[in-house]
């Protein structure tokens, strides 16, 4: 089978905002809650203009806040499934999306419960590691060297790389373009 590439991307404060609406929760940068999510300006419309380029799109998300004993994957994936939800309002599908639960815990806020032992080490999954886009590659047969990565950090744009991306095919939003929507229509440019 012959392989494709697809564009990879961030879900917090890439997609979906984040830092705004967990602002004032108990675990501040940790969106585990379905109630508080939605798309940053024009992200919806961004996503429809990335579909549109016939590739797949897959989130790869840092999730750090079930290591600390904040949220469980239970909470993630509700709020994995709200985003599918808007997304579909705009006809788009994700191929998937990968996360990782995973974050050393040293001297940081941790959740009523205490920290998660599961998941307090580092892993290979968890950004700037490429584990979710070489996971990604494997299951859904990607071609990463001409895929896209688009985040809001510098760990993706580094896990994108160490996946074996192009640089020039990592774009992080804020630093390199103003936002996802601009991200998409480069992408889309690039297509054409």
């Amino acid at each position: 089978m012959h392989k494709r590439p697809a564009i990879f991307l961030d879900r917090d404060d890439t997609i979906i905002a984040n830092r705004e609406v967990t602002a004032g929760t108990l675990c501040p940068g940790d969106l585990l809650d379905p109630a508080l999510v939605k798309f940053l300006p024009r992200a919806g419309e961004a996503m429809q203009l990335l579909a549109s380029t016939g590739m797949p799109l897959v989130v790869v998300t840092n999730q750090g806040g079930i290591a600390q004993g904040f949220g469980t994957h239970a909470d993630v994936e509700a709020v994995n499934d709200r985003l599918r939800e808007l997304l579909r309002e705009y006809s788009v599908e994700l191929a998937a999306i990968y996360y990782s639960p995973n974050r050393e815990i040293k001297g940081d806020r941790v959740g009523p419960h205490g920290p998660n032992p599961r998941y307090t080490t580092s892993h290979p999954w968890r950004k700037p590691q490429p584990g979710m886009l070489l996971a990604a590659a494997a299951d859904l047969n990607l071609d990463l060297k001409n895929s896209w990565m688009i985040g809001d950090a510098p760990r993706d744009v580094e896990a994108g790389i160490a996946a074996g991306l192009d640089p020039a095919r990592c774009i992080q939003i804020e630093k390199d373009l103003p936002d996802l929507f601009a991200a998409a229509q480069r992408i889309k440019t690039s297509c054409a």
